[in-house]
């Protein structure tokens, strides 16, 4: 098949050379030059773990090309994949302004039927807007062609999005006519050739269900999390209590990681996203505000424990922060717990000595230029150069070089043998063992 995405991010890119990749001719849209020039050189906008070896492959190969003009890719292509940005407006709600406006463009621009898949995360309802934006498109033409719009929302984790897309778990199809249907089941059959995985359901139905699996997943964590707070205050071990209820197989083990609170560009807008909808539809999401709402209490666990065991006195210390992505695997730093942490730590007098393995970049773009400038924050080029003459080690984000670090190091390095454990890493009583001084998320202090 012939195959235009639109939208090169972490959505749009993925699906584009993994489509690519199974022998398709697929067309990247974007608007920014930049971007595309990098593309075209093998310079890929985001980190994400074999990514850039498929998309400098099948560039090469000629099958994923990419382009600033719409127009270049219309002439040869049927099936359309939206996969622009919708972020959040300050009441929450999705912002769809991107989407409608590329629906309004492949409208100005086809020449036969085609179809039209959204693969960004949209509200219930979207598919019907986008068809009345592609076909008004077409009528002002003079034009009335058979378009088909198809939601189709993707379920990749950040850090595994190739695996992912390579060998779903399921893939949701929302289509209302056969011929959709057809097309979008020829395109997935290479990724499921093993056993059926394709679900088919209306189009509104596609669209909630995206919602759903995302709010359930942060459900779980902002539970779990809820249950750690409960866990310090009763001198109980949240892990021990994890391990409990995971081995029950109606509840299993994923997402019940007590922690410092989740992020990312997925669950916290996606969340909200669904609160406002629900508000739309005249109905209050108790649940899903009390989600949000621990989540946002979680991001400042780290930073309440570290107060307290400096009884408030933070100005002029300094602490070494490992882990600035919202998560491993990854270099997305949109709302992530570290952001807080640092935030209210420069707030407070202190400094920060920070290392993340990938997301130095993206923390030079995120953090604002003047407390890299004035040396608040320093970002390190090792995990232990910035534990140097730190007052404690704060452990945010759980990169597999942060899981067994050299102990013996880092008591030489650090002022103090003192370790805030924001995912539950270590074992406190190895810890105790090594003569550290360690606090985690729903575990009780452990004293040298």
């Amino acid at each position: 098949m012939n195959i235009t995405v639109i939208g090169t991010g972490y959505v749009g890119l993925v699906t584009g050379a993994c489509i690519a990749e199974m022998g398709n001719t697929v067309f990247c849209v974007d608007v920014d030059p930049a971007k595309i020039d990098g593309l075209k050189n093998g310079v890929l906008p985001i980190y994400e773990p074999g990514l850039e070896d498929i998309v400098v492959e099948n560039h090469a190969s000629g099958r994923l090309r990419f382009t600033t003009e719409l127009a270049e890719a219309v002439e040869e292509s049927d099936v359309f994949f939206i996969a622009v940005g919708t972020p959040p407006g300050e009441d929450g709600s999705a912002d769809l302004s991107h989407v409608l406006e590329v629906a309004r463009q492949i409208g100005s621009l086809i020449t036969r039927p085609a179809i039209v898949v959204n693969k960004s995360t949209v509200p219930v309802g979207t598919a019907d807007r986008v068809r009345r934006t592609v076909c008004d498109a077409l009528e002002a033409r003079g034009l009335k062609l058979e378009i088909s719009v198809v939601s189709n929302p993707e379920f990749l984790k950040e850090g595994a999005a190739v695996q992912d897309f390579m060998q779903p778990d399921r893939i949701v199809i929302g289509a209302n006519d056969e011929r959709a249907r057809q097309v979008m089941a020829e395109l997935y059959a290479p990724f499921v050739r093993n056993r059926p995985r394709t679900l088919f359901m209306g189009v509104r139905d596609a669209e909630m269900t995206k919602y759903a699996a995302n709010a359930m997943l942060a459900t779980k964590i902002s539970f779990m999390n809820e249950i750690a707070s409960l866990c310090e205050r009763l001198e109980v071990d949240v892990e021990n209590v994890r391990i409990g209820i995971g081995s029950d197989q109606r509840i299993g083990y994923h997402f019940i990681y007590a922690g410092c609170g989740y992020g990312g560009s997925c669950f916290p807008k996606d969340v909200k996203a669904l609160i406002s909808i629900a508000h739309q539809s005249d109905f209050e999401p108790k649940v899903l505000q009390a989600v949000e709402a621990r989540n946002e209490l979680q991001k400042q666990s780290l930073f309440q424990k570290i107060s307290r065991r400096f009884d408030d006195e933070l100005r002029g210390r300094t602490f070494a922060v490992w882990g600035l992505s919202f998560k491993p695997g990854t270099d997305d730093m949109r709302e992530a717990p570290s952001l807080v942490l640092i935030r209210s730590l420069i707030a407070a007098g202190a400094r920060v000595k920070a290392f993340d393995p990938v997301a130095r970049d993206t923390a030079r773009r995120e953090l604002p230029a003047q407390w890299l400038d004035e040396g608040l924050v320093q970002l390190a080029d090792g995990q232990y150069e910035a534990a140097i003459d730190a007052d404690a080690l704060v452990l945010v984000t759980e990169w597999k070089p942060f899981r067994h670090p050299d102990f013996k190091a880092l008591k030489r390095l650090l002022k103090a043998p003192l370790i805030f454990d924001g995912r539950n890493q270590y074992d406190p009583l190895q810890i105790k063992r090594e003569g550290f001084e360690y606090y985690g998320i729903g575990r009780q202090p452990v004293y040298a």
